[in-house]
C-alpha cells in the first residue's frame, strides 16, 4: 500500500512524497513546472506500478503541491536537490527515473549527480535548458528589463493562472543548461514528445537525444501529441514504456 508523508529538508520546508513499496528498480516520477504528483501520468504510473508489484516514489518539490515552501524562492536547483533528498532517504538501490516537462530536466541533472543508481530514464516532452531558451528567449526587452529591475514577472498561461517567473529561476537556470555540450548518460534513455507540443519544440528531443552520450537512446514522436502528452493512448505509451524498460534484464542488475 501506498504511503504518504513528508520530510523536513533541513531548513523547516518540509516535502511531500507517496511511496509504493515493491520490486526495484524504484520508477521515481518527477513533475514540471508549478505541476505536482497527483496528476494523470503520476497517478496512472502508480496504479499500474501497485498492480504489477513494483516500487514507485512521487513526490512534490518545494511550492509545489502539497510541499511546503515559496514557489518564488525555488530554482532549477532548489528543486533538483529536492527530489535527490527525498530519493536518497527514502529509496534504495536502482532507480528509474520519469520526468515530466521541467522533470525532465531534473531527471537529467539528477541522473548525471547518482549515475550508479541509474537503471533508466523516460523524458516525457522534456525541457531542459526551458528557463534560457523558451522562458528567457521569449522575452521582449522590456519585459527582460523589467525582470531584471523588479525580480519577478508574471506572463499569461494557457493552464489557468499566470506563470510566475522570478530573476532567481533564470539565473539559477543558467548554471545547470545541458544541451551546449554533451550529456555523459549511458543508461537507457526514452524520449516521449507530442509534435503539437506549444510549450517545449518536439525537435527538443531530436536536440537532447542527440547530446546524450549513451546509445541506448530513442525518440517516440506523437504527431497529434500536445505537452501534456495525458490522452488516454498517451498514458498507455508512458506504462508500455516504462514496463518495457522494467522488464529489459540489463538494467535489474546494477
Amino acid at each position: 500500500m501506498e504511503r504518504t508523508g513528508r520530510l523536513d529538508r533541513g531548513d523547516g520546508v518540509e516535502l511531500a512524497y507517496a511511496l509504493l513499496p515493491g520490486k526495484g528498480p524504484t520508477v521515481v516520477f518527477l513533475p514540471g513546472f508549478a505541476s505536482d504528483m497527483t496528476g494523470s501520468k503520476a497517478t496512472t504510473l502508480a496504479s499500474w506500478c501497485a498492480a504489477e508489484g513494483r516500487a514507485l516514489l512521487r513526490l512534490d518539490y518545494s511550492g509545489h503541491g502539497a510541499s511546503g515552501g515559496s514557489f518564488a524562492a525555488g530554482s532549477i536547483g532548489t528543486w533538483t536537490a529536492d527530489a535527490r533528498l527525498v530519493i536518497e532517504r527514502l529509496t534504495e538501490g536502482p532507480l528509474l527515473l520519469v520526468g515530466s516537462s521541467m522533470g525532465g530536466w531534473i531527471a537529467l541533472l539528477t541522473a548525471l549527480a547518482m549515475p550508479e543508481r541509474i537503471a533508466a530514464l523516460v523524458g516525457i516532452a522534456a525541457a531542459p535548458d526551458f528557463t534560457e531558451d523558451l522562458m528567457w528567449a521569449a522575452m521582449a526587452p522590456p519585459e527582460r528589463e523589467r525582470l531584471l529591475r523588479e525580480g519577478a514577472l508574471q506572463v499569461p498561461s494557457e493552464y489557468g493562472a499566470p506563470t510566475l517567473i522570478t530573476r532567481g529561476l533564470i539565473e539559477d537556470g543558467r548554471r545547470h543548461l545541458l544541451l551546449r555540450a554533451p550529456v555523459p548518460l549511458t543508461c537507457p534513455v526514452r524520449l516521449l514528445q507530442g509534435q503539437r507540443d506549444a510549450d517545449v519544440p518536439w525537435e527538443t528531443a531530436l536536440r537532447l537525444a542527440g547530446r546524450i552520450t549513451g546509445g541506448d537512446v530513442q525518440v517516440v514522436l506523437v504527431k497529434d501529441g500536445d505537452h501534456r502528452l495525458s490522452r488516454e493512448q498517451d498514458l498507455g505509451l508512458l506504462v508500455r514504456t516504462v514496463g518495457s524498460l522494467l522488464a529489459e534484464s540489463n538494467i535489474t542488475d546494477l
